[in-house]
C-alpha cells in the first residue's frame, strides 16, 4: 500500500478490488467489549480479595497471591471446559491481559498436545508459550531490583 508507483496496472486494480471487498472490523466495538470483558475479570478478581480478607483474615497486601493463584485456576478450569475461548472471542486482548490470560495459554497449550502423552506431551508443551511470560517477568523484575539497590545505595532513594 505504501508503494503505490511501483505497481503495475494489473497490481493497482488487484488492489482496488481487495479494498473494495476488505472486512470492515468494527474496532471500537472491539475496544468497548475488550475493556468492560477485562473490567469484569478485574471485578471477579477483587471480589475474591475481598472473599480472602473477610473469610481468611487476610490483609490487602497479603490477599494478593491468593488471588491471583484462584484466578489462575478458574482460567484453567474454564479453558479445560471450553468457556475461556468464547470468552476470549468475545472479549478479545480483555481476557488476554489479565492474568486469567497467561492461565489459558498454559492449559490450552497442555490441551493441545494431551495426545502425545504426559511427560512429553503436557510437561514439554505447557509452557511453551506462558514460558517466555515467566522469563520476561523475572528478568525485568530482576532489572528493577538491581537499579533500586543501586539507586539505593547512591542515596537517591
Amino acid at each position: 500500500m505504501g508503494k503505490k508507483k511501483n505497481l503495475t496496472p494489473v497490481q493497482q486494480q488487484y488492489q482496488q478490488l481487495e479494498q473494495k471487498h476488505e472486512i470492515k472490523r468494527p474496532v471500537w466495538k472491539n475496544c468497548l467489549n475488550a475493556f468492560w470483558v477485562g473490567g469484569l475479570i478485574c471485578a471477579v478478581g477483587q471480589a475474591i480479595t475481598y472473599f480472602y480478607i473477610y473469610f481468611f483474615d487476610f490483609t490487602e497486601q497479603t490477599a494478593g497471591n491468593p488471588t491471583v493463584a484462584t484466578m489462575i485456576f478458574i482460567s484453567m478450569l474454564l479453558t479445560g471446559f471450553g468457556v475461556y475461548d468464547h470468552i476470549g472471542q468475545f472479549g478479545g486482548a480483555g481476557s488476554a491481559v489479565p492474568v486469567t490470560g497467561f492461565g489459558n495459554s498454559v492449559i490450552a497449550a497442555a490441551i493441545e498436545h494431551r495426545t502425545e502423552g504426559f511427560v512429553l506431551g503436557v510437561g514439554g508443551n505447557m509452557f511453551k508459550l506462558a514460558g517466555s511470560v515467566i522469563l520476561f517477568g523475572v528478568f525485568a523484575a530482576f532489572i528493577v531490583a538491581l537499579i533500586k539497590t543501586l539507586w539505593t545505595m547512591m542515596g537517591v532513594l
